[in-house]
């Protein structure tokens, strides 16, 4: 017989078979942004994105999310999820460029189903380079920023296909998304929270929350690339 706790994680996991990306667009309610890259590992997004393998450090969501929002000024002390004392992983996160100025944008990339993917908070690093992530097949990324408006992009075989932000055709570049896609956003939703439904669909996909809270690759970002 099933306990409590059993039929709790059953319920997780079910909530999130039916809401297979959609979840992040909650879960990052700040702003976000999701890459998916066809045929990829995760280090090599992390490297098809400018990341350096030596400065790739393994973080939880919570660790980056810290090292994100700190003030330059802020003693590591502070920091909740590192032992200021632990000299080799002080060293470690500085070699990657996470210590000692706060970075401008952290990437953190898992893989699920022959796919890729890449999670930022705020930021859109990853859709700058979706032709370099779409060299195995397709790449996807999907923006919202914290006024809410949102940006999605598709790129296939080193190509950028389309980027548009749903629902207002006239800013699309590229194939229109219903050409490129066979996307028409339903206007019921957000557009962005419409598009991770649509490749929940199409691409039969769905992310574990737990895996992305947990350690992850990651690489901290500092350049005039950075998409705010």
């Amino acid at each position: 017989m099933q306990g409590r706790e059993g039929r709790e994680d059953d319920l997780m996991v079910g909530e999130h078979e039916r809401n297979g990306l959609r979840w992040i667009a909650d879960a990052y309610d700040v702003g976000f942004t999701l890459a998916l890259s066809e045929g990829l590992s995760p280090h090599e997004l992390l490297r098809g994105i400018g990341a350096e393998e030596h400065r790739i450090v393994p973080l939880t969501r919570f660790a980056a999310y810290e090292l994100l929002t700190r003030d330059a000024d802020d003693h590591i002390s502070d920091l909740d999820f590192l032992d200021w004392e632990d000299e080799a992983e002080v060293s470690r996160l500085t070699g990657g460029g996470f210590l000692p100025d706060p970075p401008d944008t952290i990437v953190r990339a898992g893989s699920v189903a022959g796919w890729a993917y890449a999670l930022e908070e705020f930021q859109c690093r990853t859709g700058t380079h979706l032709a370099a992530l779409s060299q195995r097949g397709r790449a996807f990324s999907i923006h919202r920023n914290a006024r809410g408006f949102s940006g999605i992009g598709y790129a296939l075989h080193g190509e950028l296909v389309t980027s548009f932000e749903p629902g207002l055709p006239h800013l699309t570049n590229g194939v229109p998304a219903e050409a490129a896609l066979g996307f028409v956003p339903n206007g019921d939703e957000p557009g962005d929270v419409a598009f991770l439904r649509f490749l929940e669909v199409e691409l039969d996909l769905w992310i574990p929350w737990e895996e992305t809270e947990a350690e992850l690759p990651a690489a901290a970002f500092t350049d005039e690339r950075t998409v705010r």
